[in-house]
């Protein structure tokens, strides 16, 4: 029996953020309170379907949650929403009348109407 130890690879961030969305946070950082170490997306329960998308600055690193080195900051994942959010995309999208992110989830089993909150 060997008792080398393997380097262990890095797994895969539990969110793949787009380059558009890569971009709103380097903006959102440039543009943050001066306490803030980085964006947080968490999944708070509300809404009509039980779970919804929040992204806040945040002041302090949690050691349970994930981090995410972007070009533009550090983006967090709150530690207890990661299970709701493995394998998903967030997207920035903007048009003639609203901007704002957007998820890709594919654990999410349902959503409500107007696309504010969702169910796993």
């Amino acid at each position: 029996m060997s008792t080398e130890t393997k380097a262990r690879r890095p797994l895969p961030a539990a969110v793949t953020l787009t380059p558009a969305a890569e971009e709103r946070v380097a903006e959102l950082m440039r543009a943050a309170p001066e306490d803030a170490v980085g964006i947080k997306l968490s999944t708070p329960r509300r809404g009509c379907s039980g779970l919804a998308y929040s992204v806040d600055y945040v002041s302090e690193a949690n050691a349970f949650d994930e981090r995410i080195e972007t070009p533009g900051g550090t983006f967090f994942i709150d530690g207890g929403s990661v299970l709701y959010l493995v394998g998903s995309v967030m997207d920035w999208v903007e048009d003639e009348f609203a901007a704002g992110f957007v998820f890709n989830n594919p654990n999410a089993t349902g959503s409500c109407g107007c696309g504010e909150s969702f169910t796993v």
